[in-house]
C-alpha cells in the first residue's frame, strides 16, 4: 500500500480547505489536500451562486408584474420554467469552473481523490487503500443537508439545496420545510415564479430573528407572497406522484404538493471521519471542541476550518477560518490566535435581512428606524421594513445592527465596517449622506442613539427634506 507525508493534510476541498491550503503552503508547509469529488465549492455548485441565480429570475419576474406602479405596461408574464432553470446551470457551472480551474492550478502531488478517515491522531486511511501520515491535519469537511424522517419515504419529490438546481422545469407547487435563510430565500423566489408556494417551520421565529418587531415585519413581507403555516408539526406521505403534508399546531391541514424542500439544516459531515480514533475531545454533538481563535482542537496537531465546525457557517468565514487553520496547521506547537470578524449574516430575500455583531446584552443602547416612510425606498416603491443600531454605553459606540429593508445588503457592509473600526452614532452621522439614498433612513436611529448616549448629536448638513431622513 501506498504511503504519503506531509506538513499539513487538509481533509476538504471547499471554501476552507482550499483556504487551510494555501495558507499552509504559504508559510513553507507541504501539504496534501483531499478530497472525494473535488467538485467545486457548495457556494458555487449548490450554495450562493446557483440560488442567487434563482433569485435574479424571480427578481426579474416580480419586476415585470409591478412595472405598472410606475405607469409602465408589460402585459402579461410568462415564466419559462425550463429556461430559468438552463440558465441557471449555465451560469452556475461558469462559476463551478472557476473553482475547479483554481485546484487544477495546483502543483502535481498536492491532491488526493479518495475519503479519508483517522486511523490515529496524525495518520489517516484513504479508500483507495493508501495512508497519509502528517504532522498536523485541517479537518473541513463542510456540511450536508439533513433529511429528517418524515421526508426519507418521499424519494424524487424531496429536494435539498444539493438536487434542487437540477430540476428541468419549475414544478407547480412546492412545500418548504424550514423557514431559514434557504427556506425562505427559496420561497420567495418560487412564489414570483409563479409556483405555488406554501412554507411550514416548527417554530415561530423566521430566519433565526428574535427581534419582535423585526420578525413581524419579516413574517408580514413573506405573507403577503407566500402562504406561511408557523408553529407546526409536519408529516410527509408519497401518493403516487405527489407528496401529502400533513401538518398540525397553531393550524392544521392537509394537501398535495409536485414537491417538497426540505431546508431544516445542514449539520457537520463528520460522522464518516473516523473520530474515535483522532484522540480529541467531543462535544455533546459528537463534533470536535476547538478555540476559534485559533482554530485548533484541544492543544492537538489537529485544527478545523468551515461548515464541519458549525460556528459560522457563511463563505467569508469559511474562507478566514481557513486561512487561520491553514496558517496555525503549518506552524504548529506554534499557534498564533487571530482576530475574528464581527458576525455578519445575510439573507437574500427581498428586502434583505442583516444581522450584525452583538444585539443582546447589559448598556445597550438601540436606536431604531422604519423604512415605510423612507424618502428613496418610497420612489422605488419598495418602501417597507425596520432597522436596529445597537451601541454600547455610554459613548454610543456601534456594536450590531438588524436591517430589514431595502438596501440591507449594502448598507450592512458600511455598518460592519463601523463595528469594526470602533464608529460612534456621532462620527457616523458626520458621514456625508448623499440625497436621496437609502443610507439617509439610518439617520432616525443614528439619532436615537446619540440621544442616549454621551457623545451630542453632531452639527449634521441637512439637506432640509424630510423626504430623505
Amino acid at each position: 500500500m501506498a504511503g504519503h507525508q506531509c506538513d499539513v493534510a487538509i481533509i476538504g476541498a471547499g471554501t476552507a480547505g482550499l483556504a487551510a491550503e494555501r495558507a499552509a503552503r504559504s508559510e513553507g508547509a507541504k501539504t496534501l489536500l483531499i478530497d472525494e469529488h473535488f467538485a467545486g465549492t457548495v457556494c458555487a455548485t449548490v450554495g450562493c451562486m446557483p440560488s442567487k441565480l434563482l433569485i435574479a429570475a424571480a427578481g426579474a419576474a416580480h419586476a415585470s408584474r409591478r412595472a405598472s406602479v410606475f405607469g409602465v405596461k408589460t402585459g402579461e408574464i410568462h415564466v419559462d420554467g425550463r429556461a430559468v432553470m438552463q440558465r441557471l446551470r449555465a451560469e452556475r457551472d461558469k462559476f463551478v469552473q472557476g473553482t475547479l480551474q483554481g485546484i487544477a492550478d495546483l502543483s502535481d502531488g498536492i491532491c488526493i481523490k479518495s475519503k479519508a478517515r483517522f486511523t490515529g491522531p496524525t495518520q489517516l486511511e484513504l479508500a483507495n487503500g493508501e495512508h497519509v501520515q502528517a504532522r498536523t491535519i485541517v479537518i473541513a469537511t463542510g456540511a450536508y443537508p439533513l433529511v429528517p424522517k418524515p421526508f426519507q419515504d418521499l424519494g424524487d419529490l424531496a429536494l435539498t439545496n444539493r438536487s434542487l438546481f437540477e430540476i428541468e422545469d419549475l414544478p407547480r407547487s412546492l412545500a418548504v420545510i424550514g423557514g431559514g435563510a434557504i427556506g425562505l430565500e427559496i420561497a420567495q423566489a418560487m412564489a414570483r415564479l409563479g409556483v405555488e408556494t406554501v412554507l411550514f417551520d416548527r417554530g415561530n421565529a423566521l430566519g433565526g430573528v428574535e427581534t419582535h418587531d423585526i420578525q413581524q415585519s419579516l413574517a408580514a413581507a413573506m405573507r403577503a407572497e407566500f402562504t406561511l403555516h408557523l408553529g407546526v408539526d409536519v408529516s410527509a406521505v408519497r401518493r403516487g406522484d405527489k407528496a401529502q403534508i400533513t401538518w398540525s399546531g397553531d393550524s392544521e391541514g392537509s394537501r398535495e404538493f409536485d414537491k417538497v424542500l426540505v431546508a431544516t439544516g445542514r449539520p457537520p459531515w463528520l460522522g464518516d471521519l473516523g473520530l474515535a480514533k483522532s484522540g480529541l475531545d467531543l462535544d455533546d454533538h459528537r463534533t470536535p471542541c476547538f478555540d476559534r481563535t485559533t482554530m485548533q482542537c484541544g492543544d492537538s496537531p489537529v485544527f478545523m476550518a468551515g461548515d464541519a465546525n458549525a460556528d459560522a457557517p457563511v463563505l467569508h468565514e469559511a474562507s478566514h477560518e481557513g486561512a487561520i487553520a491553514g496558517r496555525n496547521a503549518a506552524t504548529f506547537p506554534k499557534v498564533a490566535p487571530a482576530t475574528r470578524q464581527p458576525a455578519f449574516s445575510l439573507m437574500f430575500t427581498d428586502p434583505p435581512l442583516a444581522v450584525l455583531g452583538t444585539t443582546t446584552g447589559q448598556d445597550v443602547i438601540m436606536g431604531g428606524a422604519d423604512y415605510s416612510n423612507q424618502g428613496r425606498a418610497k420612489v422605488e416603491a419598495r418602501a417597507q421594513g425596520l432597522v436596529r443600531l445597537y451601541a454600547a454605553k455610554p459613548n454610543g459606540r456601534l456594536i450590531g445592527a438588524e436591517l430589514f429593508c431595502p438596501g440591507a445588503d449594502h448598507m450592512a457592509h458600511l455598518l460592519v465596517l463601523a463595528i469594526k473600526s470602533g464608529e460612534t452614532a456621532a462620527s457616523l452621522l458626520e458621514m456625508p449622506f448623499y440625497h436621496p439614498t437609502l443610507e439617509e433612513g439610518l439617520k432616525p436611529a443614528l439619532r436615537a442613539i446619540c440621544k442616549a448616549s454621551t457623545k451630542a448629536l453632531p452639527n449634521e448638513q441637512d439637506t432640509g427634506d424630510p423626504s430623505g431622513a
